[in-house]
């Protein structure tokens, strides 16, 4: 049934400092020449329609509609980003060649105290000392930090990402003959090798070399300085005498290095402690597989950098950024993973300044390393993958996660910057949000449409349009007269509504939270002292510092129900533009030198920007609640440590095939690197999707942590049911299998939540021996149990699908057929379906009917599928209780359930002893795919007696359902199957 919902045409631009969509009546603060005219409705100009592009070098032509938006990214990159070339820091570190370097490990001022090893690293070059620290930690993890030894002052050390200060173990020195040392951990399996001359460090690992740090002698570090000394010979890029240089490039001047000042475009860097990067590689044996480092929309697998630029982890508002590049958009997770057959390993490197990864691969036994003394250490592990990590500022702190096994290193990850948050049910569930949803009335009928057509939801969402001027925490009351009444009707759906709540606030004496904070002093301040002020969606806008903790606390309670007026406890938040977004910025961001409380500098700790503002989010609604519900917070910017807070998404993209394909590895990075809560926009944020694409679209995201239909104003309206009654029937029964599923989903979650396991990943996460599954970025597993593969091009009938595990057996979902493991199948397609499978050996619990919302389901039955493997055995696990608070910590009410099927016998028994919680919910069904058929099956409870249960067979699908069961999850029980 259609709705009254219209799709409307209204004209626009694009603004190009921000290039994002403006309507010419609301977004009056850029000049003509700065715009770019679009088509009717927001759309790209048409294949016949002159497009003029002002102000940015690029000559009027005609653009079809197909490379429009591609266009139109690297006008966004190449016009208002930075390329490397541009970045001074990166300038001087890449001046460093591969070699000795001038760094020298003073072995004699070790000293080992029961939490670590500490010794002095001298450059001969310029006679500045460093601290080198080593601990072991808990876990099987090496930490590395490297400080000037008499620092000026003191440098940015990132707070508040690590968790809990790391249990440390004792070092001992097992070895020193002067050249070189070796420090054991009191594991016993673990040494650290410590050369003297030049420094490098080797790990090792049961009598294996697993990593060395400093081989290529890229060890870097600029300490302070007045600005009264040299340059020439302190800088760590002038080693003449010591390094081959290059000899066609010239001498740079001071201001070429940007030692203190450097300048992009009309911005001005003006660097109050000169300069100050930090650097160091690390070689990775017998590893040529590298996963991590999100955010880029690349493929899973990283590429060599050496011909190419470096991955760049800088916080920045990139719309519709051009795919396969290695430039940084919203967020940023300095963790990079190495893979291979016996074992997986991380690096993280905790510093929150703007951040360059090079990447190479040495395949071939070449070397340059110009090393004074062979070592019987020194024999090349091919192949091997070498990182260099460089920062703007900072210090130097890494943590070499040993594994062995990829969980291991989710695990001591997670022992560091946190667990994934647990969400409550309903986020979990189906949203609903557009830029913007006009008015009360509007969102009455976008609700009132999803139960005419038949169609879940659980999350109606508000942009920016919902405020009083875009002053936020505000209610425009023309379009939202009566809020509170409009939550309360959602209310009575079980349903939930999420607002907008962006980084910068309006600069507005009339507007009560502005004038408070400013009061307060509560703002970034410029390099002058004065309240840092840029252009944002309000106009000028000024920034909160959410480092302050102060700040932080203030900024909670205004989520408070007494300070957020007619706001309710179903209301949840979206924290966007918070990278934060400075339209009149460099790289429309923040100036590196605003100022921050304690004195830091904003290049200090850029990319925590949006961290602590979600952090801060998340606070105010537990608070709102005294503690007792779980809150649910969206964030387009986040760092390493994020996951505690809530949910992450890809941020703008495109409605085009090929964002819908990196959307699949953009979010198996995020979920490798602790980020599970994560999405893509369905149907993509700008342009209109074709209904194909949205179909598709539908299907993946399904099957994804986040499931949000998000889209632009300026886009035609995209509402599940507004696309003929074909293609509305197959996104109904998407969104429906999607509920069906969600107690496997949220039981996914908790063990994230308790055990860091990732709730999708990659194909080499459970197969990591298979090398052929270690590249695979167009298909993955949901937990132990599905594999998905969905379908990312127009017209497909037939689609390749990789079956991983020698021995393993899967079953097609939609005709239950078994197949063997360790094989490529070429698998028809049709509009309604993608291939999905469940593996052998495991059971997903299910609901056993479908209704209107989370809430409405509650006390909907079980079913069970059982998936059988080569051994007639399976297990699997659920987890329930109440959806929404902390009492499953607080006061143990959960159940977590633990099902088996082994020797023809079915079981479920307590996982948890520590968890009760009362439920009528029953398992009404289960179903067993690879079964024989049996003569009978019965039932048996620890009270009651054995008794007789109905069953049908399907001998050709070796199918078996049993059917109208009344088995109570609280309670343990068997099912008997007898031939």
């Amino acid at each position: 049934m259609e709705s009254n919902i219209q799709n409307t045409e209204e004209t626009s631009v694009l603004c190009s400092p921000c290039m994002g969509f403006c309507t010419l009546q609301q977004e009056k603060h850029l000049p003509a020449s700065q715009r770019i005219s679009l088509g009717e409705g927001g759309a790209p100009p048409s294949s016949t329609q002159k497009v003029e592009i002002t102000g940015n070098g690029i000559s009027t032509k005609t653009l079809c509609q197909a490379i429009w938006m591609s266009a139109l990214a690297e006008v966004v990159e190449s016009n208002k980003f930075k390329t490397t070339g541009d970045i001074a820091f990166y300038r001087r570190q890449k001046k460093l060649l591969p070699g000795n370097s001038p760094y020298h490990a003073l072995l004699d001022t070790l000293q080992l105290s029961s939490c670590k090893a500490t010794l002095q690293l001298l450059n001969e070059e310029n006679k500045v000392s460093l601290l080198l620290e080593i601990f072991a930690l808990e876990d099987h993890v090496i930490r590395i930090k490297v400080n000037e030894l008499k620092p000026m002052k003191l440098r940015y050390e990132v707070p508040d990402v690590i968790v809990n200060e790391p249990v440390t173990q004792r070092l001992t020195v097992v070895c020193n003959d002067g050249l070189s040392l070796t420090l054991a951990a009191a594991n016993g399996c673990t040494h650290v090798l410590v050369i003297a001359k030049p420094f490098r460090m080797e790990i090792q690992n049961h009598g294996e070399v697993s990593m060395c740090v400093n081989s290529l002698g890229y060890l870097y570090f600029e300490h302070l300085r007045k600005k009264s000394q040299s340059e020439v010979n302190i800088t760590g890029s002038r080693q003449e005498g010591k390094r081959k240089r290059d000899m066609e490039t010239q001498e740079e001047s001071e201001e070429d290095l940007g030692l203190w000042k450097e300048q992009f475009h009309e911005f001005i860097d003006i660097k109050i402690n000169g300069p100050t990067s930090v650097g160091l590689d690390f070689s990775l044996h017998g590893f040529e597989y590298v996963y991590g480092i999100p955010e880029h929309t690349e493929n899973l697998r990283l590429k060599t950098t050496s011909q190419e630029d470096p991955y760049r982890l800088y916080n920045l508002d990139v719309f519709a950024c051009k795919l396969h590049s290695r430039m940084g958009v919203y967020g940023s997770v300095p963790l990079l993973l190495a893979h291979k057959q016996n074992q997986t390993m991380g690096i993280f490197w905790l510093n929150a300044s703007e951040t360059l990864v090079d990447i190479s691969l040495n395949t071939e036994n070449k070397t340059s390393l110009g090393k004074t003394k062979k070592l019987k250490t020194d024999d090349d592990v091919l192949p091997r993958t070498d990182v260099r990590w460089m920062s703007e500022s900072g210090i130097i702190d890494a943590f070499i996660l040993m594994g062995p096994s990829a969980f291991d290193v989710f695990s001591q990850y997670s022992r560091l910057t946190g667990l994934q948050a647990f969400p409550p049910l309903f986020a979990l569930g189906h949203h609903q949000c557009r830029y913007s949803y006009r008015d009360e009335n509007d969102v009455e009928q976008v609700d009132a449409g999803f139960d005419m057509n038949d169609i879940p939801y659980d999350v109606i969402w508000l942009d920016i349009d919902h405020t009083e001027g875009k002053r936020y925490f505000t209610w425009d009351r023309s379009k939202f007269p009566r809020p509170r009444e409009m939550q309360e009707h959602l209310r009575s759906k079980d349903r939930k509504l999420v607002v907008i709540i962006d980084a910068h606030i309006k600069v507005d004496k009339k507007y009560p939270f502005y004038c408070e904070a400013k009061s307060k002093k509560y703002f970034v301040m410029d390099k002058d002292g004065e309240e840092y002020h840029g252009s944002c969606w309000p106009g000028v806008s000024a920034y909160l510092d959410f480092t302050n903790p102060i700040v932080h606390n203030w900024y909670a309670n205004k989520h408070g129900l007494d300070q957020y007026k007619d706001s309710t406890d179903i209301l949840f938040f979206w924290n966007d533009m918070n990278e934060p977004a400075v339209f009149s910025g460099p790289e429309l961001t923040m100036h590196k030198n605003a100022m921050h409380a304690g004195g830091w500098e904003h290049r200090e700790m850029h990319n925590l920007y949006g961290f602590y503002q979600q952090w801060a989010t998340a606070e105010g609604l537990i608070r709102r609640s005294r503690g007792m519900e779980r809150p649910f917070v969206l964030t387009r910017s986040f760092f390493a440590g994020s996951q505690r807070y809530g949910a992450v998404w890809t941020g703008d993209n495109v409605a085009e095939w090929s964002y819908l394909k990196i959307s699949i590895p953009m979010l198996l990075n995020l979920s490798i690197t602790g980020i599970s809560f994560c999405g893509a926009d369905i149907g993509g944020f700008a342009q209109n999707p074709e209904p194909e694409l949205l179909v598709r679209w539908y299907q993946a995201a399904a099957y994804q942590p986040f499931f949000r239909n998000h889209s632009h104003t300026e886009t035609k309206r995209r509402e599940p049911w507004l696309f003929g009654e074909d293609n509305t029937k197959i996104i109904r029964e998407t969104i429906r299998e999607r509920y069906a599923l969600l107690p496997f989903w949220y039981t996914l979650f908790y063990m994230a939540h308790t055990k860091a396991e990732p709730v999708i990943r990659p194909l080499w996460v459970n197969f990591p021996e298979e090398v052929n599954t270690f590249a695979v970025d167009d298909e993955f597993m949901i937990g132990e149990a599905l594999l998905v593969c969905p379908v990312t091009e127009a017209g497909i009938t037939e689609v390749i699908v990789l079956l991983p595990g020698k021995g393993e057996q899967w079953y097609y979902l939609r005709t239950l057929q078994r197949f063997d493991g360790e094989q490529v199948l070429r698998v028809s397609v049709t509009l309604d379906s993608i291939p999905i499978y469940q593996r052998g050996g495991t059971i997903i619990p299910r609901k056993t009917q479908v209704l209107r919302s989370t809430k409405a389901m509650e006390m909907v039955s079980y079913a069970l599928y059982i998936a059988l493997d080569s051994e007639n055995s399976a297990t699997g696990m659920l987890f329930l209780d109440d959806g929404h608070s902390f009492n499953y910590k607080s006061k143990n009410q959960f159940l977590l359930r633990k099902f088996s099927f082994k020797d023809n016998t079915f079981s479920s028994v307590c996982a948890d002893e520590k968890g009760c919680y009362c439920t009528e919910c029953v398992v009404e069904r289960i179903l067993v795919m690879g079964a024989e058929r049996p003569t009978c099956v019965t039932a048996w409870y620890p009270d009651r007696q054995e008794s007789t249960v109905h069953f049908t067979y399907n001998a050709g699908k070796s199918l078996l359902n049993v059917e109208d069961l009344r088995l109570n999850l609280a309670c343990d029980w068997m099912l008997k199957f007898h031939y």
